[in-house]
Parts: structure tokens; sequence; C-alpha cells
């Protein structure tokens, strides 16, 4: 015989747990004369089996209907399917943390991470040490912090001896400036990049022009473009992020953005831009959108992956009114605009194919160039002139 504090002992568990096994009928104790509890070698070897039990992953009510009838198939069988899916959900969470230790690829975590939480996680990126400009790039690019310097690398190799880093021409620049209702004496032009768009404006344009961007290289060609002409100080160039930008309220009459909003965010770059520009200023933006209601699934999944916010012409204008701005005009990208970039950037990856056989950078390339071989039509850049209405 027992008593309860040395059957507790003996089986590892805790007074108030025996106390509960009683009360659930599964042990039974008998009460002396003066108030101890006494159990048997058969409580003994019950609450043993019990344990043996839950260690299968019963519940103590389960266990229970184990002891007093025959097995439950269907009971046993329900519980190895939830313990399955146990096992599953901790084998992920270990995979995780097993990446963020650099043990795996954290390409699909950040993207999810990318759908549910943008703004937490560029935070989290910088909060991790990344500058926000590599957090940036990690987001849309590399999409894997463990390997986010070698893909940069290889990034910048492909991308260093291109003029073009996005579908434009002069045509389609021009004709947007052209769809602009007033000239501007000063314009911003956000994510410049080597100037190409900012060469079309400084030639049609009177204005004085601050071109931004983000990479000290871009600026640097940008300046050699220009270097051999007089631009009587119309021209100067920051290197800033376009999401902290240094101006004062009211600073520009026009802003010209091509294919770089989406990296801070659409939506978040009409709210955050529009106080500089002054009362009744416009702005210039392109967005890759979708052109059809109903577009091939292997467009989507990809787009799903590398802009989750595109969307359709439809819903940027109705986020455009909603952000305060008129739409003035807007029109997709010229086929010369695409080719501009794609047949540059097809022969550059042909040329480094050889010596970067295993590179991710090249590959997600490649798979981007055939996105837009089979699918271009179904999605394209669509350039918006827009009016900020006044207040």
């Amino acid at each position: 015989m027992y008593r309860i504090s040395e059957l507790a002992a003996a089986v590892g568990l805790s007074r108030t747990a025996l106390l509960y096994y009683e009360k659930q009928q599964l042990i039974s104790g008998k009460r002396l004369e003066n108030g101890y509890r006494l159990y048997s070698d058969k409580d003994l070897q019950r609450v043993r089996l019990i344990q043996q039990l839950q260690a299968g992953g019963l519940t103590l009510k389960e266990c229970k209907v184990c002891l007093e009838k025959k097995i439950d198939r269907d009971l046993l069988k329900n519980r190895l399917r939830q313990l399955d899916e146990d096992i599953a959900l901790k084998q992920q969470s270990r995979a995780l943390l097993a990446a963020m230790l650099g043990e795996g690829d954290l390409r699909a975590w950040h993207e999810d991470l990318e759908k549910v939480a943008p703004d937490a996680h560029l935070n989290w990126l910088v909060k991790q040490g990344f500058s926000e400009k590599e957090a940036l790039r990690l987001k849309w690019l590399s999409k894997d912090m463990n390997d986010h310097e070698t893909y940069m690398n290889d990034f910048m190799k492909v991308y260093e001896t291109l003029e073009r880093w996005g579908p434009g021409s002069e045509k389609d620049t021009l004709k947007a400036l052209s769809l602009v209702p007033e000239a501007s004496a000063d314009i911003l032009e956000i994510g410049c990049g080597k100037g190409l768009s900012t060469r079309v404006l400084m030639e049609n344009t009177e204005a004085s022009i601050t071109a931004i961007d983000n990479e000290p290289s871009a600026l640097a060609r940008l300046k050699e473009r220009f270097e051999k002409q007089d631009i009587s100080g119309r021209l100067s160039s920051v290197c800033v992020s376009m999401t902290e930008l240094p101006f004062e309220i009211e600073s520009f009459g026009l802003i010209w953005s091509e294919g770089s909003a989406y990296i801070m965010g659409v939506q978040k770059a009409l709210t955050q831009w529009k106080p500089i520009l002054r009362p009744g200023g416009f702005m210039v933006v392109s967005d890759l959108v979708w052109l059809t209601d109903n577009p091939d699934q292997e467009a989507m999944a990809h787009w799903q992956q590398d802009y989750p916010d595109m969307q359709t012409i439809s819903t940027r204008l109705k986020q455009m009114n909603a952000a305060g701005y008129n739409v003035v005009d807007h029109f997709s990208l010229s086929r010369e605009s695409w080719d501009n970039y794609c047949e540059p950037l097809k022969k550059r990856i042909h040329d480094l194919s050889p010596v970067m056989p295993d590179s991710l950078a090249l590959k997600n390339i490649e798979t981007e160039l055939e996105i837009y071989r089979k699918f271009l039509g179904q999605f394209g850049y669509q350039m918006f002139v827009l009016a900020a209405c006044r207040t």
C-alpha cells in the first residue's frame, strides 16, 4: 500500500494530479480513520498504464475510455491524424528556425510575410541590420536574408552594363510629358536610374530638375550623361531613399516617377509624395498592372510572388482618386519600351550564363523574361498622368 506522497514519488506526479485522477475515478484510494489515503499496487499500475497511453497522445479522458472498454479504433485513428498534423506543424516551425539560422531557404517565408504584413516586414529587416535600401532590395529581389549578398552581387553584375533597368522609351516619356496640362518650373524625378528619362525632361522642358535614386552607380552614370552639356545649373542629383524625401512641402510643380513607385507601394507613394507638390501640381507615375480581368494562372502565380500588390487599371484609378488626385490621362507603354529593356537583357543573360551557371539571380531574371514572352499583353506598364486636387 502507498500513501499519496509515496505514490506520487513512484510515478513522478504531483499530489494534486493524483487527487484529480481519483476524482475522475481512474484510481481509488482508501481513506483511513486518521485521514490518510492509501493506494494499492493496482492503482500504481493503472497510473503507469495511463502514462503510457498519454505518451501516445491520448487525453486523460480518452485514456479512461481505453481503460474501461475495448479500444475504439476510430478514436485512435482520429488521434493519429491530429498527431500527424501537429508533427507537420512542428516540422514547419523547425524548418523556419533552421532557415533563420542560415540552414535553409527563407524565400517562401519572406514572400508570405510581404503579402500579409509588408510594412512590418520592412521594419523587421531593418532591425536585423539591413539598411532600408538593402531591405527593400531583399523584399523585391533576393527574398532570402541568408543569401542576399550573393544574390545582389550577381544581380548587379547582370545590370551593371545595361542602360535600362526597366521598360521605357523616349517616345513614351514624351507622350506622358505632352499630357501634362501645364509646364512646371521645377520637377522632382523619383527613381531616375541612369538618367534616360531625365535627358528627355531636360531637352523638352525649361524646368530645373532634381533627380533622386538610392543607387550611387546609377547616379554616377547620370552625371556622365550630362557632363559634356551646359545644363546651367538646371539639374541636381541626390542619393536618397524615396521613402524619406528631404524636401520642404510644396517644393515642386511636377513629380515624375517611371517604374519605381512599387518599391515603397503605389498607394503609399501617392500619399507620402503629395505634400511636396504645390497646390494644383501634377504627378506622372507608371506601374505594372493587369490589362485583363482573366489572366493566365501561370502569369498570376508568378506576379503573386514577385509583385503581390499588382492591380488592374480600374483598381489603381480608384486608389488614385481616393488619394486626392484627378486622373488626367493614362496609357500602356508601347512594345518598343519593352523591347528596349528585354532585348539587351536577353543578350546579357546569354553572355553571362556560361560563367554564372548556378546563379539564382540569373535564373530568376530568365524566368521573368519568359513570363514577358508568353504573357505580355495580359499585363503591362501603365503610365498615369495625375493632377493633385486642390484643398
